[in-house]
């Protein structure tokens, strides 16, 4: 498996505009993963991202082989690995306590949605009120960003029976 730039085509591009035209990759070209297809549980496992994973180690855990990275990213639409992947704890702890002068403060109220779903792991059923709304419930700051991660963690991996068949639909598209 190449690498993932491997893939993308190559340009003669001009960065200063004096005419002197270099080969670089094209790094604009984009794809993305068909409308529906991340929804087909057939196709993926769930895996809740833990402690220190990195896309790299979870690629390498779950595919023997690191170099798949780009495919966990692209599947779950991460597309800064920064702040669309989950921080490791301390890090969160620091992003916190440099975000909220009161971490513990109350970022919102929130009650129960009296139809449809009433319940879920991960408070998907919650609405957000105003304080004076009957049954209320105050969710602090630190809730509030511990959910987000959360909903960050959990994310899908594409099984590895697919995972050539994803890689060539990828040099297609890409290369284009």
């Amino acid at each position: 498996m190449p690498s993932y730039f491997e893939n993308f085509p190559k340009i003669y591009y001009d960065a200063v505009g004096k005419g002197d035209y270099k080969l670089v990759t094209n790094l604009l070209r984009r794809v993305q993963i068909k409308e529906g297809l991340s929804e087909t549980a057939a196709l993926f496992d769930l895996y809740d991202i833990g402690g220190e994973d990195t896309p790299e180690s979870v690629s390498e855990q779950f595919y023997g082989d690191q170099r798949y990275y780009w495919i966990i990213l692209l599947f779950n639409k991460v597309k800064d690995r920064f702040y669309d992947w989950p921080l490791p704890q301390a890090q969160f702890e620091q992003y916190v306590n440099d975000k909220y002068n009161t971490p513990n403060g109350i970022h919102h109220y929130e009650v129960a949605q009296s139809s449809g779903s009433t319940s879920s792991f991960d408070d998907s059923h919650m609405i957000e009120v105003n304080s004076t709304v009957s049954g209320a419930t105050s969710v602090s700051n630190y809730e509030y960003e511990l959910r987000v991660q959360n909903k960050k963690a959990r994310i899908k991996l594409i099984k590895p029976e697919f995972l050539e068949l994803i890689t060539q639909e990828f040099k297609t598209l890409i290369g284009g």
